[in-house]
Parts: structure tokens; sequence; C-alpha cells
């Protein structure tokens, strides 16, 4: 099982080295933020045990270490589908597979759907966006999916990504890749059975309801809604107009982008999907310096993207078309089996963001 996690990605070291880092920069300001695993890792084992009492005060606070610590879980799977994680690709491959492991998401089946969210933001074909980027999908299907989504996001993330593994028009044809995907999902079988069998033998289904199931449903519904507010209600697909920013001064709003690897400073990662994560501040300030003529949707904390998001969630969840915006332009000619440099000037054909007309209502 180790030698699965650690030496049969195949193909890991085809991705470039990110923009501007080196590999000791990438260490040194990746690892740190690693503190998330062995504080959460502690709340789960005293949840586990019922220490230090039974009181609710203990167990709620113990409870939201351990659900927020799962939810800095996704942000790092999300840096591994980058293969950005310490800068070895080859770590982020066998962090990537445990985290997808324990999720329910086989790691490939993310990454190849999250290479065409990058390559294909808010357009029909962006799957990981699915139901809200397809204009087939009824409004009233996306709202009840939306609603839906928020409580059970443990159950609806792996079947989001799974479609691109399942679904009979995929464009993942690659029988490489897919090969993996299914290797992945024969040891999230295998992983959950000894797992769940073993609670059942030893009949601790409380612990394992407590320390486990709970934080992590928490989890989801967080995770659920930092994906919202990320994007649904966005109508462009320009990188940095079709994505909601989060870049604050706060001490939590600068914690909290800390422990999820810079996630929520997201325009400029859509745009550069291989550039440093800590350096993408400093680069969406640039665009603004730039282009000071263009509002960016960038907000000084998580709080304002929420308010911003509600609306779509409760009158239309869509992005792109699904939004009010007219059909996409073609793409220019480019490879989808990994990460572009920049996405607005390979895919896109543009030199530079400029402002969009206002979508249709």
């Amino acid at each position: 099982m180790l030698h699965y996690f650690m030496l049969s990605g195949g193909n890991v070291s085809t991705t470039k080295i990110q923009q501007g880092t080196t590999n000791a920069a990438t260490i040194e300001a990746t690892l740190p933020r690693f503190i998330f695993g062995p504080i959460a890792g502690v709340a789960i084992v005293a949840l586990a045990l019922g220490w230090p009492g039974d009181d609710w005060i203990s167990y709620l606070i113990l409870t939201a270490i351990a659900a927020y610590g799962l939810f800095c879980w996704t942000s790092c799977f999300h840096e591994a589908a980058h293969l950005t994680l310490g800068g070895s690709q080859r770590f982020s491959l066998m962090v990537g597979r445990f985290l997808g492991t324990m999720i329910f998401v086989p790691f490939h089946a993310y990454r190849e759907s999250h290479i065409r969210h990058h390559a294909y933001l808010n357009k029909p074909h962006d799957w990981e966006l699915w139901p809200y980027s397809d204009p087939k999908a009824s409004l009233w299907f996306r709202r009840i999916f939306c609603w839906l989504e928020i409580p059970f996001g443990v159950f609806t993330s792996p079947f989001v990504y799974g479609r691109l593994f399942f679904h009979k028009d995929s464009s993942l044809q690659d029988p490489k890749t897919r090969r993996k995907i299914r290797n992945e999902y024969i040891a999230i079988v295998v992983v959950w059975t000894l797992i769940l069998g073993t609670v059942a033998a030893t009949n601790s289904w409380r612990p394992f309801l407590v320390a486990w199931v709970i934080p992590h449903l928490i989890a989801a519904v967080c995770q659920t809604m930092r994906k919202f507010t990320e994007h649904l209600g966005m109508s462009s697909y320009d990188p940095l107009l079709g994505t909601r920013t989060v870049i604050g001064s706060g001490p939590v709003t600068k914690l909290c982008t800390y422990l999820n690897f810079d996630i929520f400073v997201h325009g400029p990662h859509h745009r550069h999907p291989r550039y440093r994560h800590e350096a993408l501040c400093d680069k969406m300030a640039s665009y603004q310096s730039s282009n000071p003529d263009v509002h960016y949707p960038v907000f000084p904390t998580y709080m304002h993207a929420i308010a911003d998001t509600i609306p779509a969630m409760i009158r239309n969840p869509g992005v792109g078309m699904n939004a009010g915006a007219p059909d996409p332009d073609s793409e220019l000619p480019h490879d989808i089996s990994d990460f572009s440099e920049d996405v607005t000037k390979e895919i896109l054909g543009r030199s530079e963001t400029h402002p969009e007309p206002t979508p249709v209502s």
C-alpha cells in the first residue's frame, strides 16, 4: 500500500517547475503551513478518547479544531493536485493520494477535473463546477443541488469529481490516466473496508462518529461554502474577473489564508496555476496597479465574499452562461494534459485582462 502512495503515479515529472520559485523557497513557505495537521490530529484523538472530559464546551472546541483541520486538508489536496507541495511532485502525489483516499475522491480524478477547471473556467466544459456551469441544467435543478450540496458535500463532491471518469461524454479518454483513477478507486474501497471493519470489530462506532464523521461533515460544509464564494454567480470567463479573491489585513483572514495555502487568493491563482502560492497577493496587487480602471472582485474578508455570494445561492446558482454570460469564444489550441502557465494568454488568447460587459439578467 505504501508503494501505491509513493511510487505508482507515473509521469509526475512531466509538470514544469512553477514560475518564479525555487525548491528551497517553496519548502520554506509551504512546510510550516502543515501545522494544521498535528493540531487537528490531537483534537481528533482527544475526541475519540473523551479527553479532557465529556462536557459540551470541550467537545465543541475540539470538534471545531478537528473540523477546521480537515477543511485545511482539502486546501492541501488542491495544492497537491498542482504538484506544488514543498516543491516536490512525488511528495505531492503521496499526500494527494492519501488525502483523496480519506475523502473518497481519487487523486487523479480530482487533478484531471481541476486542470479542466482552470482551462475552461465557468464554461460548459468546466466539469468541476457542474451543474452550475452546465447550460443544460435547469434553474430549479441547480437550486436544489446547491442547497443539498451544503449539508451533504461529503457525498456530492465525490460524485461531481467522479463524473469525469464515469460519464459517457467525458473528455478523459487517456487509458493510462483512467487506469490510475481505477486503481485509486480500488484503494479507496480497500482502505475504507479495513477502517470500517476495524471499527465494527472493536465496536468503536461512537468514537468514530464523534472524532471523525461529525468533524468530516462540518469540514465538507466549509469546503462547499469556499467553492461557492470563489465561483457561484460569477459570469466572466477571465480568471481574474470570473472568481472572487479574498485578500485581507486582519489577523483572522491572514491566518486562515496561511493555513489554506493562499487558496483564497483565487483570481491570480486561476490565471497562473503554476505560480507559487505565497506570492499570489503580490501578483494581484500588480494587476490592480497596472489596470486601475478594472474592478476586480477582491474582498477584504471572507465574510464580505460570502455576503456577495448569497444572492446567487438564492436566486440563480450558476456560473458563466447560467449567470448571464454569452457563449464562450473558442480557445486557442492548448494541451489539456497539464496546467497552463498563463490561462489568459495561452488559452483565452488575450494579452491582458480588460473590463467586460455586464451580464444579461
